[in-house]
């Protein structure tokens, strides 16, 4: 498995360009980082790869197992292994927890094969308890009324069910204390396989305290500029980003 990203280009829907070329490779087994400056493209690059439809993918391509998504709609993408982690997720009332979950995994099945309930209760409850969730929220309508940190936590528990080919964290370390980070990481380390692959999208180092890269890419003005190992995201907390303005202007 392996999510290939070349010379991607993608605009808002006037016209406003803010992906200038990316090209990266994440392949199964290995967690990459991007790290980077607000409005650097960082989140648009992962809404583009889930199929957001505020944007216009100019040219360039991403394909996950060799298949192009961008001939797959939104639905086809999820289930095909890509899972995105929104940086704020959404509400979804008047839909439990476990009712969502189970028809996603439901939606994944051959025609015809239903989910065992038990086998599915037990699986849920052992996430659950990964992520220190009260087994209240399986009946909580999805994310309503929800803290940050609990949505965050939603969010890894959805992730942990699915068991994705290709997990997309975006700023899932926004708005966490110290508490619930290391809850959340303890999920996401639970994920990592050598049949899967990682992309966290954070502005900060101690999201990798936590979840350690195996490689680290920062981002700016659309481009990626500079990669390198788990060193570079100290480089950038103790030196901030000011050394990509002559960074960009060589790329």
């Amino acid at each position: 498995m392996s999510l290939v990203i070349k010379d991607l280009h993608a605009t808002l829907e006037d016209g406003t360009e803010i992906l200038k070329g990316v090209s990266l490779e994440v392949p199964a087994g290995e967690v990459h980082a991007i790290m980077g400056p607000n409005g650097s493209g960082k989140s648009t690059l992962s809404k583009v790869i889930a199929g957001h439809e505020g944007y216009v993918v100019t040219s360039g391509s991403v394909t996950l197992d060799g298949e192009d998504i961008f001939e797959m709609s939104i639905d086809e993408r999820s289930r095909a292994g890509v899972f995105l982690a929104f940086q704020y997720p959404s509400e979804v009332p008047g839909v439990s927890n476990a009712n969502f979950i189970r028809a996603a995994l439901q939606s994944r099945l051959p025609k015809g094969e239903e989910i065992d309930a038990v086998a599915y209760y037990k699986n849920l409850y052992s996430k659950m308890d990964l992520l220190e969730m009260d087994r209240k929220f399986t009946a909580r309508s999805v994310n309503e009324g929800f803290s940050g940190g609990e949505k965050k936590r939603n969010e890894i528990l959805q992730m942990l069910m699915l068991e994705p080919k290709i997990c997309i964290l975006d700023e899932t370390d926004s708005g966490l204390d110290i508490d619930a980070l290391k809850i959340v990481a303890k999920g996401v380390n639970a994920m990592r396989s050598p049949d899967r692959g990682m992309l966290l999208i954070t502005h900060y180092q101690r999201l990798l305290d936590y979840i350690k890269p195996d490689h680290v890419h920062v981002m700016s003005a659309g481009k990626i500029v500079r990669s390198g190992g788990p060193e570079l995201a100290l480089e950038l907390e103790a030196e901030g980003y000011e050394f990509l303005k002559d960074e960009v202007a060589t790329v």
